[in-house]
């Protein structure tokens, strides 16, 4: 049984053209790096460091308005807001970084979109437990101010997964001859 590409085929074709719009922006630029770096790395560069924008200003928001700085008290256990931030900004990173990995940096890929989406989430649930623990060390031991505890936490686990990525989410699956 072979696996079905990334085709946005069977998807609705407004998700098609909206693709397309992103690659052709994404990839306007890549003149200026083609001799340094591969059309795949450029890609992965430019959407991670879009969604770390996004995450960057998601996180400064809920942090400082929507959590006002506050501790978040869930009743049986008060967060720390650096924390709770962190918790509340991940999913939607996660969810838009899978998106953009799947449709625009991985395409080639052939494994199911279940399969990537299982592995994405333990990468992303891999690189959410470093930077967990990283915020409390840096935030709580170091005391260092919490968004750019966040950017250096971000800037670690982004070197750890472009190589799982890479490697284990988005790996193309050898289709035996039958």
């Amino acid at each position: 049984m072979r696996c079905r590409t990334n085709s946005l085929d069977n998807y609705n074709p407004l998700l098609e053209t909206v693709k397309d719009f992103l690659v052709k922006i994404i990839d306007s630029g890549y003149f200026i790096f083609e001799r340094y770096i591969p059309i795949k790395t450029y890609r992965y560069a430019v959407c991670g460091g879009g969604n770390l924008v996004l995450e960057t200003v998601l996180y400064y928001i809920c942090f400082h308005l929507v959590l006002d700085k506050q501790n978040l008290d869930l009743g049986f256990i008060v967060v720390n807001s650096h924390i709770a931030a962190l918790f509340f900004v991940d999913p939607i990173a996660v969810c838009v970084g899978f998106l953009l990995n799947r449709f625009i940096v991985f395409p080639d890929s052939n494994l199911p979109w279940k399969t990537q989406f299982l592995r994405y989430l333990l990468t992303g649930f891999l690189t959410l437990t470093i930077s967990y623990i990283s915020m409390k060390f840096l935030v709580e031991v170091l005391l260092f101010y919490p968004t750019p505890s966040r950017l250096f936490t971000i800037f670690i686990t982004v070197l750890l997964s472009y190589i799982m990525q890479t490697t284990y989410s988005f790996a193309i699956q050898r289709i035996k001859a039958e």
